[in-house]
């Protein structure tokens, strides 16, 4: 068997970079050509176990044809232009950057230099949007929960770009409109930065999402409720569930005629998971050796980020208000 000739670096050597490099290492159609860490000692120990030297971040764009940068958000527009001037592809992890300047720009030296720029929206490749997605035609209302309880890892960064972020980029993927306003509100309450938050997005076509994300939750809970004209979902991503709605003259696929509503069926549906980081990297590969679209590029990255900005945004201008109203005491 010969070795595979797509060389793959991974930029990063926290706990998303382990997984990344493992994943990169099992591969059959690419090879872990080494690992980058500013902590050396970390590199290393990831690099053994995945088989990999820890090197410079300049000797790891040379031995590499692509780059996965799952280093902390602040580092991605950085080490992603470096690769992108030296000609690699590359894969980085959710946010695409820390602000849309450096999301633009980041698109515009992908194009210049041909390469594929692909941004790690995990949940666009997971089994349960899979099944979702082809069921969702028009939605006039979502409403979105991602809680969990408290982790110090991911805390440098506020919840909406630590889990909100990636219910904002599939309400974004399923909802064919721009956002019109964002009405949110959230608090830090175990972090310096918002620990839970909560989200109103109105769409130009008149659509409506609500997500919620907490990290200070006693429980972890994910969940998804759709409605449109013709039907209504609910998915439950942690028991792997997704209950179907429908007006069944309306050709939704709906199953068994629903009790008390003439007209209507109801379906229940379940997936088995399976490995959406394989998943991701699986597409990864395949745009850059088989020239595939980018399932989740730059332009994808772009407006999560620039809604999960404006998340952020409106969140400061309601605490605000809370401030001048009295509602809530300085420095609490």
């Amino acid at each position: 068997m010969t070795d595979p000739s797509l060389r793959i670096g991974v930029a990063g050597a926290g706990h998303f970079g382990r997984y990344h490099a493992l994943k990169v290492a099992a591969s059959k159609r690419s090879r872990l050509s080494g690992i980058f860490d500013t902590d050396l000692e970390r590199a290393k120990t990831i690099g053994w176990e995945a088989g990999a030297s820890a090197m410079s971040y300049e000797a790891l764009l040379h031995a590499s044809d692509a780059i996965i940068i799952a280093a902390p958000a602040e580092a991605h527009y950085e080490l992603a232009l470096k690769a992108l001037d030296a000609g690699r592809h590359v894969l980085v992890e959710k946010p695409i950057a820390a602000t849309l300047e450096q999301a633009d720009a980041m698109a515009v030296r992908a194009r210049a230099r041909k390469v594929v720029l692909q941004v790690g929206h995990l949940e666009r490749f997971s089994a349960a949007y899979q099944a979702m997605a082809g069921r969702v035609v028009a939605p006039l209302y979502i409403e979105a929960t991602r809680i969990a309880p408290f982790k110090p890892r991911g805390t440098d960064v506020s919840v909406i770009l630590d889990l909100m972020i990636h219910d904002l980029d599939l309400v974004l993927a399923l909802v064919d409109s721009q956002i019109e306003t964002v009405d949110a509100v959230g608090a830090p309450v175990a972090s310096p930065h918002e620990d839970i938050a909560n989200a109103r997005l109105r769409f130009r076509n008149g659509a409506v999402a609500t997500i919620t994300a907490s990290r200070i939750s006693p429980r972890t809970e994910r969940r998804m409720r759709i409605f449109a004209q013709d039907f209504y979902m609910a998915a439950d991503f942690s028991a792997r569930t997704l209950t179907v709605i429908g007006r069944q003259d309306r050709g939704v696929p709906a199953g068994q005629p629903m009790p008390g509503l003439a007209g209507f069926g109801i379906s229940d549906v379940s997936w088995e998971d399976h490995d959406s980081l394989a998943a991701e990297h699986a597409a990864f590969e395949a745009s850059i050796l088989d020239g595939a679209p980018v399932l989740v590029d730059a332009a994808a990255g772009r407006r999560a980020l620039a809604a999960a900005l404006a998340v952020g945004e409106s969140m400061r201008a309601c605490r605000e208000r809370m401030l001048d109203s009295g509602l809530i005491k300085p420095g609490v």
